[in-house]
């Protein structure tokens, strides 16, 4: 089977681990065109729909013609109207019920002509944003031609289906998934969320497999409610793993040395928290932290107050030790990942 081009958005920073997932499923060639996408080639498309490190995949057509009206042309509109049914296919009939055309001048005559040729073929409603199968049109920014994208899942592949409830500050699931993985997990983890939010952290951990333990705690209720939300609607008939505590990270009711990997999406400042407020909780979660971790366990932090944290890192240079920081784009503001290891 030939391989065909596709190409994956990203979260701006996580490049490499998504291109690790996508070459484990069977990509080949992956590149990184720019910050936030990846280019790749596959046989086939199953393999990509529950990528955990990406955020949508789509199928990449390249027509070499000088204007989008040349998509028109009987021969391009087949390419095109093959590759949707190609999509449509890896999912149950019906799954499927609206589409939206992505295009810069989405209402001209051509994009209404597209838009409609497009309806026609596969009986679904054209609507205006969110679709279920998304068409993106757009010149190639490779300087000659059109390219057409079609996303081969019927929602972002970082839309999970358990998320049925937020919190402000939630964390973004493909961070989530990274940060699980810089864990190193293992199926007999102690694996302990401080500040677990929404539960964001603890799913994913449990998604990526088997732990002894998976702890969450949180000192407000209404997230504490969420996370248990969320947590049921991942279960559906699965055992329940999970342990949920309004407890405090800076006090926690846990042994010395008792725990494997930690997790936490401290607060930024800015949505939760204050600055002023971190000052004084970032260094006493650190210490906290400490004492319950095992020596040589791991934890992984995400924060906005980078300095604040690279400070900390420093001052605790003689119980954590610093093994990486990466940096991410959320929105346009560019957190940091610390990966910390108990000395």
């Amino acid at each position: 089977m030939t391989a065909q081009p596709c190409e994956a958005d990203v979260i701006a920073g996580l490049e490499p681990f998504a291109s690790a997932e996508i070459v484990q499923r069977g990509g080949q060639h992956v590149r990184t065109m720019r910050q936030g996408v990846l280019n790749f080639s596959a046989a086939r498309l199953a393999p990509f729909l529950d990528l955990k490190a990406v955020l949508s995949v789509y199928r990449l057509l390249r027509f070499d013609v000088p204007r989008p009206k040349a998509l028109l042309a009987d021969q391009h509109q087949r390419c095109l109207l093959t590759q949707v049914d190609a999509v449509l296919s890896l999912y149950p009939p019906k799954t499927y019920r609206t589409f939206m055309l992505a295009a810069a001048g989405a209402h001209t005559p051509v994009m209404s002509r597209l838009r409609d040729a497009v309806a026609t073929h596969t009986g679904l409603q054209p609507v205006d944003e969110s679709g279920d199968l998304l068409i993106r049109i757009r010149p190639s920014p490779l300087g000659n031609g059109w390219d057409v994208l079609v996303r081969i899942s019927p929602r972002p592949l970082a839309t999970r289906e358990w998320r049925v409830c937020n919190v402000d500050g939630a964390l973004q699931a493909t961070v989530a998934h990274v940060m699980v993985t810089l864990t190193q997990p293992c199926s007999d983890d102690v694996y302990l969320n401080l500040c677990c939010g929404s539960g964001t952290l603890l799913i994913e951990r449990a998604l990526v497999g088997a732990a002894r333990r998976l702890i969450g705690c949180d000192v407000h209720p209404r997230a504490l409610n969420c996370a248990r939300r969320n947590i049921a609607a991942y279960l559906r008939g699965r055992s329940n793993i999970f342990e949920l505590y309004p407890w405090d990270a800076r006090c926690l009711p846990l042994p010395d040395a008792s725990v494997d990997a930690i997790v936490a999406d401290l607060p930024f400042g800015s949505q939760v928290g204050s600055h002023a407020e971190n000052l004084t909780l970032y260094p006493q979660i650190m210490r906290e932290a400490r004492r319950v971790a095992k020596t040589g366990a791991r934890f992984v932090v995400i924060t906005a107050e980078v300095r604040l944290m690279q400070g900390l890192v420093a001052q605790m240079a003689d119980v954590w030790r610093c093994e990486r920081v990466l940096r991410v784009n959320l929105g346009g503001l560019w957190p940091a990942i610390f990966v910390l290891r108990s000395a």
